[in-house]
Order: structure tokens, then sequence, then C-alpha cells
């Protein structure tokens, strides 16, 4: 089983920035793949980024690039999110989740957070 509890969600002005955190626990292999999604009220779970727990490969979604950027520090099995240059429309809950697969799609995540809210005002 492997824990997830992500941290650092909260209020913050459009052009703003925010970076989350996501503590992972557990029986954790290295071929873990950890990823961000978020799901705005209404709307259905959208991938942000994903990164592999072991090496360097990286996944973004389009609407982040450039803006997103994800990181992780193995020492503290801890993954990153970056967010900068936040907009409104970036309000949601984020959540954290494990995969043995790097994917955008989160059906192939097996393990979840609880998640953290993040709220962008105009």
């Amino acid at each position: 089983q492997v824990a997830l509890v992500e941290s650092g969600g909260g209020l913050v002005q459009a052009g703003g920035s925010l970076r989350l955190s996501c503590a992972a626990s557990g029986r954790f292999f290295n071929n873990y793949v950890i990823a961000w999604f978020h799901q705005a009220p209404g709307k259905e779970r959208e991938f942000a980024a994903a990164v592999r727990w072991s090496g360097v490969n990286t996944l973004y979604a389009d609407s982040v690039k450039g803006r997103f950027t994800i990181s992780k520090d193995n020492a503290k099995n801890t993954v990153y999110l970056q967010m900068n240059s936040l907009k409104p429309e970036d309000t949601a809950v984020y959540y954290c989740a494990a995969s043995s697969r790097l994917s955008a799609i989160s059906g192939y995540y097996e393990y979840w957070g609880q998640g953290t809210q993040v709220t962008v005002s105009s």
C-alpha cells in the first residue's frame, strides 16, 4: 500500500504562485510515477503533470506547460508542483496519485491522496 498526503493549497490572486507538496509513504517502488490531477466543481478530474520516481521523465498537460513545474525530492519521498502565473480557471482540488505507468489517464493511477484546495481569485 502507498499513502499520499497533499499540502500547500490555499487562496492566491491571479498571477500569483503556489507550491503543492505530495508526501509519499508505504511500500513505494522506484518504478512508480507520481502525478498531479485537478478537479474543479462539476468537472471531470484532469491531468496536470507527472514525474517518474527514478529518472527524469516528466509529462505535462498542454494547459499547464510553461506555468507549472513538477519536481521531486527522493530523500524526502516528496513530489512538488510549483504553480506560477495562476489563473482563476486553475481553481480546483488538486490530487496527487501514484501509478506504475507514466500516463495522463487517471484510470491508470492506483493510489490517490485526499486532495488540497487551490483557489485563484481574479
